[in-house]
Formats: C-alpha cells, sequence, structure tokens
C-alpha cells in the first residue's frame, strides 16, 4: 500500500456545510447527518429490505443506491452515508460469517491461532465491485448532496473475528493482544489492509469523505490503544491522505481515548454523548473538526427535551469552535435506534439548521 495512490477527480461541492465544516470553512449553516439514517427507523426501509438479508442487501447496487437515499428524501440531512456494514470487505473477501438479526455479525469459525491469522484473506477492489457500482449510482443521484463512505478500524473487525461475534468483555480479543502481540500486530495489519483497500475503492468510486468506524475501541485503556491499536488505524489514514477528501474517526465509549484518536490521523473527530464537546474539544486539540454528539435515546422524550438537548449541544460546540476547534457536524453520539420517530429525525435536522 502506498499514500501515493492515485484518485480520479471527483466532483467539487463547494457550498456542502458538511464539506466546509470538516474542513475547516464556514458553512452556509451548521451540517447534520446520523448515523445509521439509513435504516430500520425509515418504513419507506423495512418495507424494500424485506425479505432480503443483510449482506444480500448490500451486495446489490441499486438497492444499496436506494436505502442510502431514503434518509437525504425524508430529513433533508447535508450527507448522506453509504449503506453498508463493517463486516462487507470480510464477507466480500470469503470470510465465511453472516449477519444475524437480533446480535450481529456472527463468524463461522473464529481465529484462534498465528496459523488462523496467516490463513486470512486479502481483499482486491474486485470483490467490493457492487459496492463501487452503489457508489456511482449515487453520485449520479444526489446532487449537491456529499456521499460518506466507511469502513470499519482493524481493531474492531480483530474483535469480532477473534470473539466470534459481538461481545460484552472481548476477553478473547484482549487475552490475545497481551499474549501474543506479535500474532496481534500481523492480524491488524492484515485487517489494515483490507480496511485501506475498501476506502480505496470508496474514494475512487467518488465518495466525498470517509469514516473509520472503531466501534468497540472504548473498551480499551489507553495504554492499551496506544499500543496495540494507535498504528494500525494511523496507517489507515496515512494510505488515503492524499484523496484530500475528509477524514472522521468515530468510536463508542473513547471519552478517554479522544487525545489519541485524534493523533490518529482524521481530520474530523466523532464524540458519543458521555463527554460534552466543549471538554472533548480540549481533550482532542485545536485544528480538527469534531462531530455530534446527541444521545440517540433522547429523540424519546418528547419535543421540548429533544429541543433543549440540540440547543445544549450546539452551544458547547461554539464554545468549542471560539476555542479553536475547525467545525462542528451535528450528529449522534451512535446510531438511530430502530424504534426513534423518523418526524422526531426530521425535527431535529430543521432544528440545527435554524441555529
Amino acid at each position: 500500500m502506498s499514500e501515493r495512490a492515485t484518485y480520479a477527480s471527483r466532483r467539487v461541492l463547494p457550498e456542502a456545510p458538511f464539506l466546509a465544516a470538516a474542513e475547516g470553512r464556514t458553512p452556509s449553516h451548521r451540517p447534520v447527518w446520523f448515523m445509521r439514517q439509513a435504516g430500520r427507523s425509515l418504513p419507506e426501509y423495512r418495507e424494500i429490505r424485506a425479505g432480503t438479508g443483510m449482506l444480500e442487501s448490500c451486495f446489490d447496487p441499486a438497492l444499496v443506491c436506494e436505502i442510502t437515499m431514503q434518509p437525504v428524501r425524508r430529513h433533508g440531512v447535508d450527507a448522506a452515508i453509504l449503506f453498508s456494514d463493517i463486516v462487507v470487505p470480510l464477507k466480500a473477501s470469503g470470510i465465511d460469517l453472516d449477519i444475524v438479526a437480533g446480535t450481529g455479525p456472527v463468524v463461522a469459525e473464529p481465529l484462534r491461532s498465528i496459523a488462523d491469522v496467516a490463513a486470512l484473506p486479502r481483499l482486491v477492489p474486485e470483490e467490493v465491485g457492487a459496492v463501487v457500482q452503489a457508489v456511482q449510482l449515487l453520485i449520479a443521484e444526489l446532487g449537491s448532496t456529499p456521499l460518506i463512505g466507511f469502513a470499519g478500524a482493524p481493531f474492531t473487525l480483530a474483535s469480532y473475528l477473534v470473539e466470534g461475534g459481538p461481545s460484552r468483555n472481548h476477553e478473547r480479543t484482549k487475552a490475545l493482544m497481551h499474549s501474543d502481540p506479535k500474532t496481534w500486530h500481523t492480524l491488524l495489519g492484515s485487517l489494515a489492509d483490507t480496511t485501506i483497500t475498501f476506502l480505496q475503492a470508496q474514494i475512487r468510486a467518488g465518495v466525498d469523505a470517509v469514516q473509520l468506524f472503531d466501534s468497540w475501541a472504548g473498551t480499551l485503556s489507553l495504554a492499551e490503544y496506544r499500543e496495540f491499536v494507535l498504528p494500525h488505524s494511523e496507517r489507515v489514514f496515512a494510505e488515503v491522505a492524499s484523496a484530500k477528501v475528509p477524514r472522521i474517526h468515530f468510536g463508542v465509549g473513547t471519552g478517554e481515548l479522544l487525545g489519541v484518536m485524534g493523533e490518529a490521523g482524521a481530520d474530523v473527530v466523532g464524540v458519543d454523548w458521555r463527554i460534552p464537546l466543549d471538554v472533548a474539544a480540549r481533550r482532542v486539540g485545536p485544528d480538527k473538526a469534531l462531530q455530534g454528539n446527541l444521545d440517540p435515546a433522547v429523540l424519546f422524550a418528547g419535543p421540548s427535551a429533544v429541543e433543549k438537548q440540540v440547543r445544549r449541544i450546539a452551544g458547547e460546540a461554539d464554545v468549542a469552535l471560539a476555542g479553536g476547534t475547525a467545525g462542528h457536524i451535528f450528529n449522534l453520539g451512535h446510531g438511530v435506534l430502530p424504534d426513534t420517530d423518523p418526524g422526531v429525525l426530521t425535527a431535529v435536522v430543521e432544528l440545527v439548521h435554524s441555529l
């Protein structure tokens, strides 16, 4: 892999508020989008996905295009995020896994040895051709709305592969990390290659920004993150730097890691709901944008409570901006919950745009 990877010319969206905020420019209004904005909270999504498995959906370009567009049409958000899943490149490369409803990704044969790690397949761009086609369809549909591509960070992908699925304590993952660091770094190096290949394919297809999801990084101590995770996330961000698209880094429960996550190379650091944005800004440091950070559960609390919290977050973001933060992109502190009323999301967009 090389940072000198070449990327074709892409559409230019100088007025897009999302890109302006991510790049440290002044947007025409405060931009907002929602993680998991395309999904189970939308009746049109449930209708079009009926009878089609999650992974099957992710490899159907026309379906990906339609699902990605749904929240843009309904809510008027300032960015679309590609409908996909962080395990898509693993599945595409030949790993036997499935996304089980109510559970999440389940791996048929979890990694247990150095031989398992050595046998891990590497992704080649042709294996995600359906994703590339979906991006190309979306670029034609989205007009002036930016498209965010994404991938799972090496640590989070490793956790699924080692644990065999979602885990509360990540005991097998941490055991491998501490007991056999050489095998651990070999594994994360391989997964970094896969993540880089997946992001580069999306960038070449035309996405306007990328987000690296390190969903489980919050289970780690600061020392663990620095030693076992940071070098690999740094490499991912470095390898796509020459594309000159905004790079976003996000994890859950990462308040104590925000400073070091900011060091990994992203332009925007996502913040969950556990820490105020002005405090997060001091941890991340100046000259980076922040994204976040409304608690998804607050969306169930009624209009006055939602408005109060949205205004609070905007105020904290303004304090951060006055202190040197490059920009603010309003978002949730994690993904939209399945039972969320879509009308509440639309109202949040309208309120954020008015602030």
